[in-house]
């Protein structure tokens, strides 16, 4: 669970961090002037410039540009806001390795924990895929792109199955601590130096195969992985795939040892895995990867968790694009590799990853075991069923069609309702508590006008003021919330804004006042 709040605002270099700049955690809680104008009075939330962790013309130009044509005074305060999160308090680092001068490094918080997901950072960079074009200036938004691709691909290398990592030596910055983990038992083992949680989750794999996706598409510049660690984390990435393949029987009944085993001493069921770690059994036969944790850090139920093999099946055929141009060793094969085993888990979804469904009909699966057992229910963190079009995956449209209906329902267990905003929710927060990010992916893969103005509206009113877009809120009292800094969520929202410019700008044009 997400309880850490270690952080001091610093700006790119150490050296030009200055006395002055508070603590966004701190910051972020308060109400600073000048409001804006509209029904919401929303507080400006931006650190002051020499505060700001990483400048870009371009960001700024983007936000401007953005005033005449988002309309309604309190949405754009909230862009103005949360478009530019992470790069106006998340890049904690940047610089290169101690070994080798050319190759970027980046450290990205998630917000108000100083680790870094490799699930967060590649979200928090998708933010600025508008802004990203092939360069080699060491103060561009690429280089970021390169700099976080580098890390993570270090990361895998160093800890394949861990999902958040402490700083890099070079930069160096004191590792954060993690109470939570103190008495973690995880096998493989792995080192607090370099590591500050291993919680093995198949979306933090396909992360790091989507921001080499986005900056390769962006780009071009397929050069650029053939240079530095990437191929070898590929190949860690596709080892971790092939292990958790693996069922928990063998033919004759005999129980396999598994590849990954996690407990944590707690009073949540969340947060550790049944049977002394290996977690609930999962069945042969389906094809699917099994999952130990979902991209909220909740423990799966069933571990042939849907969502995550959507985004693995979709991210691995397109960074088998980039791996078949890279004449080096083994790449054609691995290349040949990633495809079969996209191609094999779409097969695998659309055949064991959907149920019927007695009032909605045929609908994928929020997680399955292979064995009959299904949950179905949505999440709110991406990658869920709901984001399944805005991943990319190849949908079956009905199927997908007939799942939003029953996940934006009441049949969904974690679907949360109330005055203040209707939204996903889930289990990390609990019962009663909707995520603004669930409403931002609503918005991003509906083409309704009322729907997506519906939601806008229940978005830029459920902030308390902070102008920022909160973790979760409870749904009948928007003053009772969870992390204010919340970068990933922040970019998203940025993104959706964007997205709906080129989409649906009329909408934009639309009063909330």
């Amino acid at each position: 669970m997400r309880q850490f709040n270690v952080f001091k605002a610093a700006c790119l270099l150490p050296a030009l961090i200055s006395a002055q700049c508070p603590e966004y955690i701190d910051y972020a809680k308060e109400i600073h002037e000048p409001s804006s104008s509209g029904k919401y009075k929303l507080a400006y939330q931006r650190p002051s410039e020499e505060c700001r962790t990483f400048k870009n013309q371009a960001l700024e130009d983007t936000i401007t540009r953005l005033e005449t044509v988002i309309h309604d005074p309190d949405l754009y305060r909230l862009f103005q806001n949360a478009y530019p999160n992470t790069l106006d308090t998340a890049i904690r680092w940047k610089g290169v390795a101690a070994d080798n001068a050319e190759e970027e490094l980046t450290f990205i918080i998630t917000g108000d924990i100083n680790a870094m997901w490799l699930r967060d950072s590649s979200n928090q960079m998708q933010s600025y895929l508008s802004l990203l074009n092939a360069s080699s200036d060491p103060n561009s938004i690429a280089s970021l792109y390169r700099g976080v691709i580098n890390l993570q691909a270090r990361y895998l290398l160093t800890s394949p199955y861990c999902n958040s990592f402490q700083p890099p030596v070079e930069s160096g910055i004191e590792i954060a601590l993690n109470n939570a983990a103190s008495e973690d038992t995880v096998f493989p083992a792995y080192s607090n130096q370099s590591v500050f949680e291993c919680k093995y989750e198949l979306d933090s794999l396909g992360a790091f195969l989507q921001i080499s996706t986005d900056y390769y598409r962006a780009t071009g510049d397929y050069e650029f992985f053939g240079k530095f660690k990437w191929i070898s984390a590929v190949e860690a990435v596709l080892k971790v795939a092939h292990d958790m393949m693996l069922p928990t029987y063998g033919p004759e009944g005999v129980v396999l040892e598994s590849s990954y085993t996690f407990t944590r001493l707690t009073t949540r069921a969340t947060e550790t895995f049944s049977n002394d770690g290996i977690g609930n059994p999962v069945a042969n036969g389906t094809g699917l990867i099994r999952s130990g944790f979902r991209p909220s850090d909740d423990s799966t139920i069933f571990q042939l968790f849907i969502p995550a093999n959507m985004m693995f099946s979709t991210l691995l055929a397109s960074t088998s694009e980039i791996m078949g141009k890279l004449n080096v060793g083994n790449s054609a094969s691995l290349a040949q590799q990633m495809s079969d085993l996209s191609n094999s888990l779409h097969d695998a979804i659309e055949t064991h990853g959907t149920v019927d469904h007695p009032t909605y009909g045929k609908v994928y699966a929020f997680e399955i075991d292979g064995f009959g057992s299904t949950a179905i229910m949505d999440d709110a963190n991406i990658p869920s069923l709901l984001s399944a079009p805005f991943l990319g995956y190849r949908i079956d449209e009905q199927t997908y069609i007939n799942t939003r209906n029953l996940i934006l329902s009441a049949t969904n267990p974690y679907y949360m309702r109330g005055p203040v905003i209707n939204a996903i929710g889930g289990p990390h927060q609990g019962p009663g508590m909707a995520w603004p990010m669930a409403s931002i992916v609503r918005i991003l893969t509906s083409d309704n006008d009322e729907e997506i103005t519906n939601e806008l509206m229940q978005i830029v009113s459920s902030t308390d003021r902070l102008g920022l877009v909160h973790e979760s809120i409870n749904t009948f009292n928007q003053s009772d919330w969870t992390r204010q800094w919340f970068s990933w969520a922040n970019g998203l929202f940025g993104n959706m804004i964007l997205d709906l410019e080129n989409r649906k700008p009329g909408i934009l044009e639309t009063s909330f006042q």
